[in-house]
């Protein structure tokens, strides 16, 4: 029989690996994407042939109770959300409609629907926020420092309320930051590497950051999506940290990215204030023990090569904007040059 899959979120950077995954083990994979004026499907534009879309919203109850019950899915992994930190502050209901209250949803259709589904929480190593101990393992107190870690502190707990109140198959992996060549733009490491890359081509001057002392757990995020899949293989429900064990300064994750296109960040890199936050998260680092022990998992990548595989993804990016960007300018200069001739004759 074959599996079925249904991954909110598939448009993201975790869904699109995660669904590559699915379809190489066989699965049938759907995904949902909001619905708006341009919905963005390049990181899965190679697989739309291979995988069934729907419209759907975690803000609309209704929507998610008809798409269960019309894929009848055997799993369901959640990894939609309001997920960049930073936007948590400025869109603090919308991200606790999304990401919290997202999910509830999300179980409740579940369990209306077919409480046999099994299912998958993306939470977040920034529930941890105001660490209590080093490393943060599965047992860690949580203490979230931004909206967006207390929508997924709620949307954590709820999955643990509904595996035990109602026996579903329902767990949380507990992720650490994870990156890759599909990282959103506005995310502090893809933000590097990109500048990295077009600062080197001369598209851009500098790159502004704030605070360099800010430590992660860095990962790819190709690693981190086969752990989710192996959680819902186990016998039995558990919830599970996803790291590499190794934390790294933002500071030293941009040494490494300008390193790989030979320049120094000293000469680009200004510190702003604005991209302070409110609340500082200034360190996590995660212990992956039980999923080493439980799951088999262990991450593949380590961060330079992480950084190395983001940067040269970054240079093909900024060489192609640079072609268009040049030729445009020489189209221009022509149209210019061209115009004085036409009006003296």
């Amino acid at each position: 029989m074959t599996k079925r899959a249904l991954i909110t979120g598939i448009t993201g950077q975790d869904g699109s690996y995660l669904a590559e995954l699915l379809l190489d083990k066989g699965y049938e994979v759907h995904g949902t994407y909001r619905r708006s004026s341009s919905p963005s499907f390049g990181r899965i534009e190679h697989i739309l042939d291979s995988i069934e879309l729907h419209q759907s919203d975690l803000s609309d109850q209704a929507s998610l109770s008809n798409l269960i019950n019309q894929v009848r899915p055997t799993e369901v992994y959640n990894l939609a959300a309001q997920s960049f930190v930073g936007t948590s502050w400025s869109q603090v209901v919308v991200t606790g409609d999304i990401t919290g209250l997202g999910t509830a949803r999300v179980l409740e259709a579940i369990r209306s629907v077919d409480s046999s589904i099994r299912f998958y929480q993306a939470s977040s190593s920034e529930m941890f926020g105001l660490v209590h101990e080093t490393p943060q393992r599965e047992t860690t107190p949580l203490h979230p420092r931004s909206p967006y870690g207390v929508a997924k502190v709620y949307g954590h707990y709820l999955t643990i309320n509904y595996r035990e109140s109602y026996d579903m198959y329902a767990c949380s992996g507990i992720l650490f930051n994870h990156e890759s060549p599909r990282r959103g733009l506005e995310f502090v490491t893809r933000k590097i590497t990109m500048a990295a890359a077009r600062i080197k081509l001369g598209l851009q001057n500098e790159l502004r950051l704030g605070n360099l002392d800010a430590q992660r757990d860095w990962g790819f995020a190709g690693d981190y999506v086969e752990a989710m899949w192996m959680m819902l293989q186990q016998d039995k429900p558990e919830d599970f940290v996803i790291s590499t064990g190794v934390t790294v300064r933002v500071g030293d994750f941009v040494n490494l990215a300008f390193q790989e296109v030979g320049l120094d960040p000293a000469d680009y890199v200004v510190i702003d204030p604005k991209f302070y936050r409110p609340a500082e998260v200034d360190l996590l680092l995660g212990d992956c023990t039980k999923a080493t022990g439980k799951l088999g998992w262990k991450p593949k990548t380590d961060v330079q090569q992480l950084a190395k595989m983001m940067v040269q993804s970054d240079l093909e990016l900024a060489e192609r904007e640079a072609y268009f960007t040049n030729k445009h300018s020489i189209h221009s200069f022509k149209v210019r040059t061209d115009k004085p001739s036409q009006v003296a004759a």
